[in-house]
């Protein structure tokens, strides 16, 4: 996404934090985005009836409805708007919990702006990502098509979530081959610099729980190098 693109995309940010709230208003108002605030989840549910955003940037720590309870009314209400939380802490616990909810990536206080907004466009750029191309892959029993953008284990509809349906593409694209956790967060979260982000491995877990069944055990950890897709052995 370039600036002219984003000049037309749509952000609410729902924070407690008035000093966070006017900061990211501002820097991403300068990046081309079209900003709301809203300072806390009900706020946020009262803003959304008259404003309809591309994103959500949610705190997770906020009084009368917490981040993680927003996420989870928005999901629950047929709600899909992509959504980056924010969190005090790198605590894995909250992290996955999020993720879990629907949330799409987060990033830790304090953050660097740039790292906030490459992590926004990479969110905008996977939600977009199912029109680009009509294209069906398969690897043993799974198969993806773009067409419809649905996964399928041995023809049944498995419910996966637009990170969770790129991941497994970007896997089968390059099925038997390892990928690098590197390569993983660059073509997937368009994460291009140094990151201690667990966000990969936290999704190829997603998928494990998602597709390994019936036998099928093909995605694999090689430890040190990085996550690759097998097909099952004849």
């Amino acid at each position: 996404m370039n600036t002219s693109d984003a000049q037309q995309t749509k952000i609410l940010i729902v924070d407690d934090e008035a000093g966070v709230r006017e900061l990211l208003k501002d820097a991403l108002k300068l990046a081309g985005f079209d900003t709301q605030v809203a300072n806390d989840g009900m706020s946020a549910l009262t803003a959304l009836r008259s404003f309809t955003p591309d994103i959500m940037i949610i705190d997770i720590n906020m009084p009368l409805m917490d981040g993680f309870e927003l996420v989870e009314r928005l999901r629950k209400n047929g709600n899909d708007v992509p959504v980056l939380m924010l969190s005090a802490r790198a605590d894995r616990v909250d992290v996955t919990r999020g993720l879990t909810l629907g949330a799409d990536d987060y990033v830790v206080k304090p953050f660097g702006l740039e790292e906030l907004v490459l992590r926004l466009k990479a969110i905008l750029r996977r939600s977009q990502i199912s029109g680009m191309a009509s294209t069906s892959l398969k690897c043993g029993p799974i198969s993806i098509d773009d067409a419809t953008h649905t996964a399928t284990f041995n023809d049944d509809v498995v419910d996966l979530s637009p990170t969770e349906y790129r991941l497994l593409q970007v896997l089968i694209e390059n099925k038997n081959r390892v990928l690098t956790k590197t390569a993983l967060l660059d073509d997937v979260w368009g994460i291009t610099f140094e990151s201690e982000s667990t966000v990969v491995d936290t999704y190829i877990s997603y998928l494990r729980k998602k597709l390994h069944r019936d036998g099928f055990e093909g995605i694999k950890t090689i430890r040190g190098v990085g996550f690759t897709i097998q097909e099952p052995k004849k």
